[in-house]
């Protein structure tokens, strides 16, 4: 069911996403009606989703406002030409400020398995505190959904 405005939020691992992840990503992202696009503007699975967005906007005509909620440490930066890019902040900062700006997240973490010293899954258990609806895409392009409401 196609359904109006969301606001997305996206986390994954500055190592990139697996083929079968953004094969996975670009289908659940051009199965919703998205508002704005959240993401964390590192190199790696940012930048993928980043690139992803834009390709769908092309495709699909779509108006999405992409919001960059960048980091201080520019070691990591992708430097994603945005709509909006927030004040840097650290990881963990602005994480957390891009569940609370976000309405449902989606994610794609480097393992089937959590892991405590993740900045990806730090910021999935961080989205189950604040009852976010979740994608979780896992490397193999699966995907489990966490929360009451799907899309």
């Amino acid at each position: 069911m196609k359904t109006k405005g969301f606001v997305i939020g996206f986390t994954g691992t500055r190592n990139g996403m697996t083929t079968k992840q953004k094969e996975s990503f670009y289908k659940l992202i051009e199965s919703v009606s998205v508002k704005e696009f959240l993401h964390g503007d590192c190199v790696g699975s940012d930048k993928e989703a980043h690139n992803l967005v834009h390709k769908l906007i092309k495709v699909a005509k779509d108006k999405i406002k992409i919001i960059g909620y960048p980091p201080k440490y520019n070691g990591y930066r992708a430097f994603c030409k945005c709509d909006v890019l927030l004040k840097p902040k650290d990881y963990l900062a602005r994480n957390r400020n891009m569940v609370d700006d976000a309405e449902i997240m989606i994610a794609t973490p480097p393992s089937d398995k959590e892991v405590l010293r993740s900045g990806t899954w730090s910021t999935i258990r961080y989205a189950r505190k604040k009852d976010r609806l979740i994608y979780i895409i896992f490397p193999n392009g699966k995907i489990k959904t966490e929360g009451e409401e799907e899309i």
